[in-house]
């Protein structure tokens, strides 16, 4: 299935429509979440993730203190009060919760890894300007919960300047990212990192997208492969190409919003084998689609409650990004 506009570079023509119109009766459950609301756990393949818990919370405001405070695995709660400078990343221990303390707390010039990790959350933080790595790296980590932060660069520099917003990469698993801003910058989240590491990654990269505010960045919103994400009740604003599932990954894209944005969902595009992705009561708002494989993911395991796209535009931009717990 492809609408829109013509693409520059046509690869079939064998396009497939009476399944993704059958799948457009999909409905989303009922009860649509407030504006700005804030769960106490996560929704998605990231449930069940609880970080720290009810550690006591230490607060922390420089960078020697704040490597100290999340290394290790056991159960911890790290605030950080204020924006902190670094370069490269910190590698975040298991059972944390990293919480920024306000609106304007965070880090800035690196960011975040978690590698070997399990049972992480990441909120309410500012992480801006990574030069040349993410701001938040997941690798080989189950249980990550990456929720109400704002992330962001800018695009006065090549692509490659920085790198991705938040990527999650070598069989990285029951992940949810809800709630966040992702702002100017060109490749916003990638999942799975080559089209080479289907013996790493087929089973893993099962991935929650909900209520994101993307706006001005370029592609990756997000790129998927192998994997299995669920995209639902985002706002896209300004982008190239938004969702691209690739390599036989499943997307199932539902109840968005995209604005100012020439292709919604691509499975064709950059990679040695398409993806699939199924579609369900988005607003394209003149998008191009470009769908060479209908999937059949389409009913998450997990409870959840997504709103009408109608109503998303509102929610996001008053809910998501730091400042909003």
């Amino acid at each position: 299935m492809r609408t829109g506009p013509p693409r520059a570079h046509p690869q079939r023509s064998a396009l497939l429509t009476a399944g993704a119109a059958a799948l457009a009766t999909v409905a989303a459950l009922a009860l649509p979440q407030s504006a700005g609301a804030a769960e106490s756990s996560p929704v998605g393949f990231g449930a069940g993730t609880t970080g720290g818990g009810s550690a006591s919370a230490v607060t922390v405001s420089t960078l020697s203190s704040f490597k100290s405070a999340v290394s290790g695995s056991t159960a911890k709660v790290v605030k950080v009060s204020g924006l902190i400078p670094l370069s490269g990343q910190v590698d975040i221990g298991s059972n944390t919760t990293v919480l920024g303390v306000g609106s304007s707390s965070g880090f800035t010039g690196g960011g975040l890894r978690l590698k070997n990790a399990t049972n992480v959350v990441v909120r309410n933080l500012n992480i801006s300007k990574a030069v040349g790595t993410d701001a938040i790296t997941v690798q080989k980590s189950t249980k990550v919960w990456i929720d109400h932060n704002s992330l962001s660069s800018d695009r006065d520099h090549g692509k490659d300047y920085y790198d991705g917003l938040v990527d999650i990469t070598h069989a990285s698993d029951f992940v949810t990212v809800s709630w966040n801003t992702f702002k100017n910058h060109y490749k916003g989240s990638l999942v799975g990192h080559s089209d080479n590491n289907a013996s790493e990654d087929t089973g893993h990269l099962r991935v929650t997208y909900h209520h994101n505010w993307f706006d001005n960045v370029n592609s990756r919103i997000p790129s998927l492969r192998f994997g299995t994400g669920h995209f639902y009740d985002n706002y896209v604003v300004g982008a190239e190409t938004a969702v691209h599932s690739r390599m036989g990954a499943q997307m199932f894209v539902q109840n968005n919003v995209f604005r100012s944005t020439q292709v919604a969902v691509t499975t064709e595009r950059d990679s040695d084998e398409d993806g699939y992705a199924n579609l369900s009561g988005n607003d394209l708002g003149g998008a191009a689609t470009e769908i060479s494989q209908v999937g059949t993911f389409t009913s998450p395991p997990y409870g959840y409650t997504a709103e009408p796209a109608s109503s998303v535009v509102a929610s996001v931009t008053a809910g998501a990004g730091a400042g909003k717990l």
